[in-house]
C-alpha cells in the first residue's frame, strides 16, 4: 500500500483512493479493498461506452443505493476516431475531463475511489487519475491480485523459480520485438490477447516457446477457459486473456518427441561475445537457458549463469574437437546441447571445430545450430571509434594450426591492399615474437604514423583501449587477451574536446580515387 504526502489542505479535500479489485472474482478481492469501498462517497469505475464495467461488476455486492457512482466512459477502444489529435489525443482529453469530475467531488470533501479489476497500478485505469490528481490530493492505492498471479494458479503452473527472469510484455509489441524478448527470458507472460493474438503466437513460435506456452482467458471468471496456446483459434480469443511461458525450472520441456515417443536433442552453438551478459544477443540467452547441458572452456562457462538442473561440462581451451565430439554424443542421447562459446562461434572459435566432427557418419542426423555472437573486432572497433568503417581483413596472428610462413604470405597481401586488419591471438606465453614481426613487416607497407588500437579485455573488468603509432607498437604491452586493429593508410586517429583524453579512430567509407 503507497501513501501519497500529505496535503496542506487535508482537512476540507476528501481522500483520493486507487482500489484493486483482483482478477475478477469478488472473493478474491482484499479485506482493504473492501473497507475502503464501504467508506467512500464516490465509487469511480471505467467502462467503454456499451456502459457495463468489469470493476464495477466484481464490486457490484459492495456498492451501497447511496454511493454516488461515476461511469467514466472511454470515448474510443480500439476503433478510429476523427479526434483531431487522433486516438492518444482523445484519451488524453477523456482522461483530464475525467480527472476533473473526480476533483469536483474531492474538493468538495467526498472520499473518491476509483475502482480497477487486477492491480490499479499494473496496467490499470486509475493510474490516469493518478497522475493527474495524486499530488493533489492526500492517496492511496490498494493493490490487488494481477491477472498474472490468477492465470499462474488456475494453469497450476509456476511462473519463476530461483534466479530466472520473468517478462511481463504487452501484446501490442511490434512482432519481431515480442520474438526477441520472448527468446531471451525464463518465463514471460503477454498481456493484451484480443486482435494481438495471431502475432503473438506467431512471435512464441518464431522463438521457439509455442510447445511451452499455456492460454488463459477470463481468470478466476464466468466463461474461464485454459488450454495450451497452439491449441487456441485466434477468432475466439477476447481481450482479457493472457499467454503464459512459466518457469523452466519448475516445468521442464518433455525430453522426447511427443509424436514418436523418440528423444529427440541437438546442439546449438552459442556466441557469448567478448564479456559478459550486456554483449549476449537474446537468442542466445535463450539458447543457453533452454540447454541442459553447458559445454565448453570453463573461463566461457563461467560468464553464463548457474541454472538448476543443467549439467556444465567443462574442459582446458586446446580441446575443441574432443568437446564437439561430446556435444554431439550427449545431443545424439537427446539432451538438448549448448556448446559455449566466446565472441562469434564462427571466427575463430567453436563453430567450426563442431561442424567438423558433425560431419562424420555417426553424427550426421544430429541437428546443429550456430548463433551468432558479437566478435572481439566488432566490440574493439566500437570502443575505439570506427576503425572497421571501409575494407578489412582479420587474420589470426596463432601459429598453433596453421604455418607461420601462411600468416606472413596474407598479412602482405592484406597489408598491399590497404586493408585495415583485426588481429587475433597476437600473443601468448609460448608465442612472444610475432608481434614484433608482424610490426616489422607492416611498415614494409604502412607510414610509421599508422593508428594502431590495443584492445584488452573489452566489456571486462580490466578493459584497456590505447592508440599507438605502428612504429611505436610494444610487443611486451600484447598478450592473448588483447586484440589489434592497424589502420590503413585512410584511417584517422583524432583526439577530440570530450574529456576522455583518448583519440577516436574511424577509417571513412570513402576510398580516393586513383
Amino acid at each position: 500500500m503507497s501513501v501519497s504526502e500529505q496535503q496542506p489542505n487535508d482537512r476540507t479535500t476528501g481522500r483520493l483512493y486507487g482500489v484493486g479489485l483482483g482478477p475478477g472474482d469478488p472473493s478474491l478481492m482484499t479485506v482493504r479493498a473492501v473497507q475502503v469501498i464501504a467508506g467512500a462517497d464516490v465509487v469511480a469505475y471505467h467502462s467503454a461506452r456499451h456502459g457495463r464495467s468489469i470493476a464495477r461488476s466484481i464490486a457490484a455486492e459492495h456498492l451501497r443505493p447511496d454511493h454516488i457512482e461515476e461511469a467514466l466512459v472511454y470515448p474510443v477502444t480500439t476503433e478510429s476516431t476523427d479526434h483531431p489529435g487522433g486516438y492518444r489525443g482523445a484519451l488524453d482529453e477523456f482522461y483530464e475531463a475525467a480527472a476533473a469530475r473526480l476533483a469536483a467531488h474531492l474538493d468538495a470533501g467526498r472520499t473518491v475511489a476509483v475502482i480497477s479489476e487486477g492491480d490499479p497500478l499494473f496496467y490499470g485505469s486509475y493510474q490516469h487519475m493518478h497522475k493527474r490528481l495524486a499530488h493533489r490530493y492526500p492517496t492511496e492505492v490498494i493493490p490487488g491480485v494481477t491477472s498474472i498471479s490468477a492465470a499462474a494458479a488456475r494453469l497450476g503452473k509456476p511462473l519463476a523459480e530461483a534466479d530466472e527472469v520473468l517478462t511481463i510484455l504487452p501484446g501490442t509489441l511490434p512482432e519481431e520485438e515480442l520474438t526477441a524478448r520472448l527468446a531471451a527470458t525464463d518465463a514471460a507472460v503477454v498481456m493484451k490477447l484480443g486482435r494481438t493474438f495471431p502475432t503473438v503466437r506467431r512471435a512464441m513460435e518464431r522463438s521457439g516457446r509455442l510447445p511451452e506456452a499455456c492460454y488463459v482467458e477470463r481468470a478466476t471468471m464466468q466463461g474461464e477457459r485454459t488450454a495450451a496456446l497452439s491449441a487456441i483459434d485466434s477468432d475466439t480469443v477476447p481481450y482479457f486473456s493472457v499467454a503464459v511461458v512459466p518457469s523452466r525450472i519448475a516445468n521442464p520441456p518433455a525430453p522426447a518427441d511427443a509424436a514418436t515417443g523418440e528423444a529427440v536433442g541437438e546442439v546449438v552453438v552459442v556466441g557469448t561475445g567478448p564479456a559478459g551478459p550486456l554483449w549476449l544477443t537474446p537468442e542466445s540467452r535463450g539458447a543457453l537457458a533452454a540447454a541442459e547441458d553447458l559445454v565448453g572452456y570453463t573461463t566461457y562457462l563461467d560468464r553464463v549463469p548457474v541454472r538448476p538442473g543443467q549439467r556444465r561440462h567443462g574442459s582446458d581451451n586446446k580441446v575443441e574437437s574432443e568437446r564437439a565430439e561430446l556435444a554431439l554424443d550427449l545431443a545424439r542421447r537427446g539432451r538438448r546441447v549448448a556448446v559455449v562459446s566466446g565472441g562469434d562461434p564462427g571466427i575463430f572459435a567453436m563453430a567450426t571445430a563442431v561442424l567438423e566432427v558433425a560431419a562424420q557418419p555417426p553424427y550426421r542426423s544430429v541437428p546443429v545450430r550456430v548463433l551468432p555472437g558479437v566478435t572481439a573486432a566488432n566490440a574493439a572497433a566500437a570502443r575505439a571509434g570506427a576503425p572497421l568503417g571501409h575494407d578489412y581483413a582479420v587474420i589470426s596472428l596463432s601459429d598453433r594450426l596453421k604455418p607461420w610462413e601462411v600468416i606472413a604470405e596474407r598479412l602482405h597481401a592484406a597489408a598491399a591492399a590497404d586493408l585495415v586488419l583485426a588481429l587475433y591471438n597476437p600473443g601468448s606465453r609460448s608465442r612472444t615474437w610475432q608481434v614484433a614481426k608482424t610490426r616489422e613487416l607492416l611498415l614494409e607497407h604502412r607510414a610509421p604514423d599508422t593508428p594502431v588500437v590495443l584492445a584488452r579485455d573489452v566489456g571486462g573488468p580490466e578493459e584497456s583501449v590505447r592508440t599507438v603509432r605502428l612504429t611505436d607498437l610494444d610487443p611486451t604491452q600484447v598478450d592473448m587477451r588483447t586484440l589489434l586493429l592497424i589502420g590503413s593508410s585512410q584511417t584517422q586517429a583524432v583526439r577530440r574536446d570530450d574529456g576522455t583524453d583518448q583519440d577516436v579512430v574511424w577509417t571513412p567509407r570513402r576510398y580516393p580515387e586513383a
